[in-house]
């Protein structure tokens, strides 16, 4: 007989691949709910704690309504030296920074052609007052008529004006200081050609003191601008901080091409600042002391999102001075009560909102 061959068992898992892969997805899904579950409760706590949100602290302090113009330092008393004609220079005084009296030359333009003309004037006027005296002698003995006498006269005293008038033209070559002063500055060397626009200044004469600032103001701003207002100065390469000027005067008519007013600031004597230094100034036409502020930002219109127990409620107010950076509010705030800043267009009345330390305007 042949024998039976025994035939063992193969040693396989208990577990089809089909039960494995239900396992597994199972434990996928699970995980995403809870991934999910997670995500939903973490945004109903931020939903429930609201929108992060920056704030400021309501303050009391000093308030300024400024007018901003730009303006360049120079003498209250003080002129120009400029040509009349279209010269070059043969003679100009080395004389920045020293006195000089009114009328004294300190530069003479070239007036060769114009001696030349002179010299021929007065040879020609000689030539006319032998003839005239001639002319008066045979009159004398009539031989020769009133008239013609007459006539030689009016050529003596026509040739005479001729001669003045050419004298005013050599005059006008020799510049003149017009004013006693300090030569702040000169322009201009020998051989150059000075010229006659408004801009070809040979030298500036005046005083060094007393200073002020001639500055230009927007036409939109004019109308809060009134003598005696305390003016706010700063210039770039000064750094002990704020100077101060006032409001001297303005002209009353602006320029229709700038669209700006010409204003005039007084200058203390001790003004560190010097001739010809370009400012910025602020006129400061409102101001008021010991004021509830807040950031400008933190405004719209007459509005303010004030913050209590983790809450924005909407609040009027009523503002005072605007400045540059910080508003006035006369009434509907308290010093220290917390307002968002900047204000938010997109909030609801009472919605929760979370807050970081709230800082001074």
């Amino acid at each position: 007989m042949r024998g039976r061959i025994r035939q063992e068992p193969m040693n396989v898992s208990s577990r089809s691949p089909r039960r494995v892969a239900k396992s597994g997805s199972f434990v996928r899904r699970a995980v995403i709910a809870l991934v999910i579950l997670a995500a939903a409760a973490i945004g109903w706590w931020l939903l429930a704690r609201g929108p992060q949100v920056q704030v400021a602290l309501a303050e009391r302090g000093d308030a300024a309504q400024v007018v901003y113009a730009t303006g360049i330092v120079e003498p209250l008393h003080w002129a120009k030296v400029t040509a009349l004609q279209r010269k070059r220079i043969i003679d100009i005084c080395k004389c920045e920074g020293r006195a000089v009296r009114k009328g004294e030359i300190v530069a003479r333009l070239d007036d060769a052609e114009e001696r030349a003309v002179l010299t021929e004037l007065e040879a020609r006027l000689e030539r006319l007052r032998a003839d005239a005296e001639r002319i008066s002698t045979l009159v004398e003995r009539n031989a020769a008529s009133r008239i013609a006498y007459d006539e030689k006269l009016t050529e003596v005293r026509e040739y005479e004006a001729r001669i003045e008038a050419q004298n005013n033209r050599i005059g006008d070559l020799q510049l003149k200081s017009p004013v006693d002063g300090i030569v702040l500055r000169r322009d201009g060397e020998v051989g150059e050609v000075a010229g006659t626009g408004a801009d070809d200044v040979l030298m500036w004469v005046g005083q060094p003191k007393p200073l002020r600032i001639v500055a230009e103001v927007n036409e939109d701003d004019i109308g809060r601008v009134k003598q005696g207002q305390k003016v706010l100065v700063r210039h770039e390469g000064y750094d002990g901080g704020t100077l101060e000027a006032t409001m001297a005067s303005l002209t009353p008519m602006g320029d229709p091409r700038t669209k700006t007013f010409r204003v005039y600031l007084a200058l203390p004597g001790d003004t560190p600042l010097m001739i010809g230094m370009s400012v910025e100034a602020n006129i400061v036409v409102d101001e008021a002391e010991d004021a509830v502020l807040v950031p400008a930002e933190a405004i719209h219109g007459a509005e303010v999102w004030v913050v209590e127990a983790g809450r924005a409620t909407r609040r009027s107010v009523e503002t005072g001075i605007r400045g540059t950076r910080m508003v006035e509010i006369r009434r509907g705030l308290e010093p220290g009560e917390t307002v968002l800043s900047p204000y938010l267009t997109d909030l609801e009345d009472g919605a929760r909102v979370r807050t970081g330390p709230a800082v001074g305007g």
